[in-house]
């Protein structure tokens, strides 16, 4: 943080972690969205085995939507007419000139690449129309959103007086904190975001002298990349500032938006900028973008693959919108302090920007980007339990847990081998809700009836594992369920644990336990959820990672009212497990086996950590 003192020279006022501690087990890092590109691509090309390809120099012409179809699932309501463009009009250009990096190429592919990107499609000819009829459409076409155009939605907001210069060079400065991240307030000649990249380059945010008429938009090419270089020059003084190489540049005018509606009829939607638009410096831009697709996708997934009913559809809007509308309330807070003078140092500003209250913006912008800030509203998705019984909220049964909120990771132990795993790291993004049930202390013979009870329900006809998954899939296909109980590895053995509906056969990768590793120490998964290991609970978690529903163990209500409100059973649905149970769960051998285990010494074999397990929570 650089503020200007007394006599208006820019000084270093303080640092803060780029990264709040403790908000995420990874660091925030800069990526070059060419990058990101790079990856989906990628992706693609693997899972679609080269059959599904992005193609570029295609230009829409048309969309309309037949409303008499829109309820119909199998039918095809979206019409949306194509032209094939020219090699001319399909080259990006930038101020009226084309560019090799920026705004619309990636820079990390060869230039061959990038031309075949814009290459049309072999046997398509210039012009060419094509006609293509859509179950769902979805536009993630930019702040000029032409498919949001179409759909005559308005954008509501308003536009400031700011106009901020972008340039990615590799700088030649005195500046001690170029390649930090730095935000400097000068006296009386605007503010700098400075964001350091790869291959020694800094991007700089930088405010210019100009302010834009009311209702005008601004003629970017005015601004040229030497006006923005000395216009840095004066915001960074006494410092000296030069370019050694410059990539890109470009102009903006912040403005802060939200989309009336994200969608039609839940047939069309829009995402990303198209639907919300704010300033850059926020680093808000891709993340959100990124966030709202996710949230979108697998939604769009179940219902395309017939398992869940299109009204989820309608929860992309109720929950993306708030926070949209959110965002663009700090990301107005944020751009204007930045804009703003710095109050402290300086003589007769008053209304300027304090210091300690922009380093908390920061932060908030950190939750913001990471998207650990969000907490979905109740919906048919969302079971928010306020109208419960006290002693069953989730705030009782798991105090740490918020419902709506991403599932924080913790470490936990997987208890067949003893290694160190974090609970983020078993979410697989792969369509499938999870039931965590987390068991408990189970050296309680009561607590351990109480898990063998939700293994019965598990394995019965109508649980909702046998009744949504469909017949030729794994059991863990559409729901997995993960056991974590609150005992060590001494204590209690996989094989005391029901199977198969808790473990599969040789399925070694659905117990764990929160106990101590010999190199990784003790996640204290409890003590972090804030569970009581005498009572345990139920945590659904959604495809996306975020907390569905917390419920008793005993509540199997609770898991059939949650899912059957939106999933849909298969014609053909797996039905009762009947695996073979290879693990002496009969009620005899199993109250034989914990009694012979209670009359072992205490430590019979070695521990991994002397002395009593910790299972108790702290206050």
């Amino acid at each position: 943080m650089y503020s200007p003192d007394a006599s208006g020279v820019i000084r270093r006022t303080g640092r803060i972690p780029d990264t709040i501690p403790g908000i995420s087990r990874f660091h925030q890092s800069t990526l070059h969205q060419g990058r990101i590109e790079r990856h989906l691509l990628d992706s693609i090309a693997k899972v679609s085995d080269m059959r599904i390809k992005v193609e570029r120099p295609i230009m829409p012409e048309s969309i309309t939507l037949d409303e008499s179809k829109v309820n119909d699932p199998d039918a095809y309501p979206v019409t949306v007419v194509l032209r094939y463009l020219s090699e001319d009009e399909a080259t990006p250009t930038q101020f009226g000139h084309k560019v090799e990096n920026g705004l619309f190429r990636s820079s990390l592919a060869t230039a061959e690449e990038e031309d075949s990107m814009y290459r049309l499609p072999e046997g398509a000819e210039p012009g060419q129309i094509e006609t293509v009829h859509a179950k769902y459409v979805i536009g993630c076409d930019g702040g000029h959103s032409w498919t949001r155009r179409q759909l005559g939605i308005n954008m509501v907001g308003e536009q400031t007086d700011y106009i901020w210069g972008v340039i990615d060079v590799i700088p030649e400065t005195d500046f001690p904190d170029v390649r930090g991240r730095c935000a400097i307030h000068s006296a009386n000649s605007g503010s700098i975001m400075v964001i350091p990249r790869e291959d020694d380059l800094v991007r700089f945010y930088i405010q210019l002298p100009e302010t834009a008429a009311a209702g005008q938009r601004v003629d970017k090419t005015k601004f040229t990349s030497e006006r923005i270089v000395e216009a840095a020059r004066k915001i960074i003084a006494p410092y000296s500032f030069n370019v050694g190489r410059m990539d890109w540049f470009t102009a903006y005018h912040i403005g802060q938006r939200v989309a009336e509606k994200f969608s039609r009829d839940e047939r069309i939607f829009i995402a990303g900028d198209a639907c919300h638009t704010h300033s850059p410096k926020a680093g808000q831009g891709m993340n959100a973008s990124m966030m709202d697709t996710w949230n979108l996708g697998w939604k769009l997934g179940l219902v395309l693959l017939g398992r869940a009913d299109p009204s989820i559809l309608k929860t992309y809007e109720s929950e993306r919108r708030p926070f949209a509308q959110d965002l663009i309330d700090f990301d107005h807070k944020l751009s204007r302090a930045f804009s703003a003078k710095p109050k402290a140092g300086q003589a007769g500003v008053e209304d300027g920007v304090d210091p300690e209250e922009f380093k908390r913006n920061f932060e908030i912008g950190n939750e913001f980007a990471s998207g650990t800030i969000i907490n979905y509203p109740a919906s048919v998705l969302i079971a928010k339990e306020e109208s419960a019984p006290k002693a069953s909220r989730p705030e009782q049964l798991a105090k740490n847990i918020a419902v709506g909120k991403r599932f924080k990771s913790h470490q936990v132990t997987r208890h067949a081998e003893g290694v160190a795993v974090q609970i983020g790291d078993l979410l697989y993004m792969n369509g499938a809700f999870r039931i965590f049930l987390f068991a408990g202390d189970v050296t309680n013979p009561a607590q351990m009836e109480r898990i063998f009870q939700f293994a019965d329900y598990l394995d019965s006809e109508n649980s909702v594992v046998s009744r949504y998954t469909p017949a030729g899939h794994k059991r863990d296909h559409a729901i997995e369920v993960i056991t974590v109980h609150a005992n060590n590895l001494e204590q209690v053995d996989m094989h005391d644990f029901p199977a198969p509906a808790l473990y599969p056969a040789y399925d070694y990768k659905k117990i764990y336990a929160d106990c101590p590793t010999y190199h990784d120490g003790c996640g204290n998964v409890y003590e972090n959820y804030g569970i009581d290991p005498a009572v345990g609970c139920l945590v659904v978690v959604r495809p996306d990672g975020y907390v569905a529903l917390v419920a008793d163990i005993d509540d199997h209500a609770a898991l059939d009212e949650y899912f059957g409100a939106f999933l849909k059973v298969p014609a053909q649905p797996v039905g009762r497990n009947t695996e073979p149970d290879w693990t002496f769960i009969a009620e005899e051998k199993k109250q034989r086996r914990l009694a012979a285990k209670s009359q072992q010494p205490k430590h019979a074999v070695q521990p991994i950590v002397p002395g009593p397990a910790k299972v108790g929570v702290t206050a």
